[in-house]
């Protein structure tokens, strides 16, 4: 009588986990960090048709790493969620913590009843008023949630990348600079010998969420928007302009001088009749 195979619930639970951790480091990093102006994704990605980083709602992006198909089907999911949540109700009602708390619903259920785990791990991102208020949900494999203030690192040696760019990091930055971060974040990992590599515009996927923007915050940097920062970011500061040579002062004691009086031969004198001599008789 053959013995029916079994396992513990413990070891399919890690052989799961391990297969899904397996997926994802094969894929390319993903930075998402908050910067004064709004929350910048920067995702190394080779292809201009399979995004990577998307739009979810109107303060709402969303951006992934793992198995295109898995995560694209959870971002359409999640943009019909949005859309008709905020259809039903208003649109200030949808939050990024609401389609994080979805995601990973989705995500644990198909972690624990499936037997093949999705390959996925996501990022939801909310742009707020201020740097601040910004929110930042990583959403795992297995519907874990975790809030990360500021700064999320997905795939690939994700680790190593939220290293060298937690040492940096700061939420005053401006655009160029956030930029200018993620993608020698990015580029610390990959190379030969363990040598930093140089990433082009062409290599990489980069979107924002405009705080300062009415409405949809979302807009994507692409082509030569996206190289002038790359090169602003990179290029040496100028030299100072040299300053301009002060105006010559008036010398000491001349600056109100009263101007001296016309000479007796003017036109002026002349016109009065001719001037006395010192006899007092008139001057031939």
């Amino acid at each position: 009588m053959a013995m029916q195979f079994y396992a513990s619930p413990e070891q399919i639970m890690r052989d799961r986990s391990e297969y899904a951790r397996k997926g994802i480091a094969r894929g390319r990093s993903v930075v998402v960090l908050s910067y004064e102006g709004g929350v910048l994704f920067v995702a190394e990605n080779l292809s201009t048709a399979l995004h990577k980083v998307s739009e979810i709602y109107d303060r709402i992006g969303f951006a992934a790493v793992g198995r295109y198909p898995e995560f694209e089907n959870l971002r359409s999911a999640g943009v019909r969620l949005a859309d008709l949540h905020g259809y039903s109700y208003g649109r200030r009602d949808v939050t990024g913590r609401q389609i994080a708390n979805a995601y990973a619903r989705t995500l644990g259920a198909i972690f624990t009843e499936q037997q093949k785990p999705f390959e996925v791990e996501i990022c939801v991102a909310e742009v707020g008023t201020t740097a601040e208020d910004d929110e930042l949900y990583r959403i795992t494999y297995d519907g874990s949630v975790q809030d990360e203030p500021g700064l999320v690192t997905m795939g690939g040696q994700s680790d190593a990348i939220s290293g060298a760019v937690k040492t940096r990091f700061r939420a005053d930055q401006t655009l160029a600079e956030a930029l200018k971060l993620a993608v020698e974040g990015l580029g610390s990992v990959g190379g030969e010998n363990g040598q930093p590599r140089k990433l082009a515009a062409n290599q990489l996927e980069v979107a924002v969420l405009d705080r300062n923007r009415p409405g949809r915050t979302f807009r994507r940097l692409t082509g030569l928007a996206l190289t002038a920062i790359l090169e602003d970011g990179t290029k040496p500061a100028t030299e100072a302009e040299p300053e301009a040579e002060p105006e010559a002062e008036p010398e000491a004691g001349l600056e109100d001088k009263p101007e001296p009086p016309a000479s007796p031969s003017t036109p002026a004198d002349n016109a009065s009749g001719p001037a006395p001599s010192d006899d007092g008789e008139p001057a031939e």
